[in-house]
C-alpha cells in the first residue's frame, strides 16, 4: 500500500518552488517593459537639434545703418555661416555660433564699398570675419513655436570682442526644411536688431562723424536647416 501522507507534502512543496520561481523571473520584466515604453513614446526632438546658417540661397542678411547729420549710409552682408544647437523644449538653452564674412559687406557705392573694407575700417584683409557666439539667454518667452528672448553673446569685430545683448525672436519650424529646399528636416528662423559703435571696436574711431555717424544699428535676418538622414 501506497503511504499517501509522505507523497502530498512533497507535491505541495514542488508547487511552491515553482511558483515562486516563476514568479522571481517575472518581476523584473514590469518595469524594463515599463522603461521600453517610454523610451519607445519619447519624441523625437527630446534632444537639441544642430541648425547649420550656412545659406546657397545668400537669403540670410546682416542690415546696418549709419545716420550721420551730414549723410545716410545703410548696407548688408550675406556671408553667412555658423551653427546653433536648439531644444524646442528648452528654447532658452540655445547655444551657437555666426560668422559673416566681411568681405560680404556691401554698399550702393563703389568707393565707399572700398574704403569700408580698408583697414582703416573694416580690415577685411586682416580681420575677414565677424562673429557672434551665445553665452546665455534671459527673459525667455515662449508660445506655440516661437520665442522671444534677450540674447547675450560676445561680438567680435576688428579683433576686439564685446560682450553684447541682442533681443531675438527665435522660430522653430518643425518639418519645414522640404518647403524651403526639398530636403526632409526643420528650420530655424532668428530674428534680432541691436546697436553698436564702431569705436568700441576700433572702426576709424572718433574720425568723420559728421558722415559717418558712431552708432551702428543692426539688423539680423537668418534661417538655421536641421535636415534629416
Amino acid at each position: 500500500m501506497v503511504n499517501m501522507t509522505n507523497r502530498i507534502p512533497a507535491f505541495s512543496v514542488l508547487s511552491f518552488l515553482t511558483a515562486a520561481l516563476g514568479r522571481a523571473r517575472s518581476a523584473p520584466r514590469a518595469p524594463v517593459l515599463s522603461l521600453l515604453v517610454l523610451l519607445i513614446a519619447a519624441p523625437a526632438w527630446a534632444a537639441p537639434i544642430e541648425f547649420d546658417f550656412k545659406d546657397p540661397k545668400g537669403v540670410n542678411n546682416a542690415v546696418f545703418k549709419m545716420e550721420a547729420p551730414v549723410e545716410k549710409i545703410s548696407g548688408a552682408g550675406a556671408g553667412i555661416s555658423g551653427k546653433a544647437t536648439f531644444d524646442p523644449e528648452n528654447p532658452g538653452a540655445v547655444k551657437g555660433k555666426i560668422v559673416l564674412a566681411v568681405s560680404s559687406l556691401h554698399v550702393p557705392n563703389p568707393k565707399m564699398k572700398q574704403h569700408m573694407h580698408g583697414p582703416e575700417w573694416m580690415n577685411a584683409a586682416q580681420h575677414p570675419e565677424i562673429t557672434f557666439e551665445v553665452v546665455s539667454t534671459k527673459n525667455v518667452k515662449t508660445e506655440t513655436n516661437s520665442t522671444s528672448a534677450e540674447v547675450i553673446g560676445k561680438l567680435t569685430i576688428k579683433g576686439t570682442t564685446k560682450e553684447v545683448t541682442v533681443p531675438m525672436k527665435m522660430t522653430y519650424l518643425k518639418d519645414r526644411l522640404k518647403v524651403r529646399d526639398g530636403r526632409e528636416g526643420d528650420l530655424l528662423v532668428l530674428q534680432g536688431a541691436f546697436n553698436i559703435q564702431r569705436r568700441d571696436y576700433g572702426i576709424n574711431a572718433g574720425r568723420m562723424e559728421n558722415k559717418v555717424a558712431d552708432l551702428i544699428q543692426l539688423t539680423l535676418s537668418l534661417v538655421g536647416s536641421a535636415p534629416r538622414s
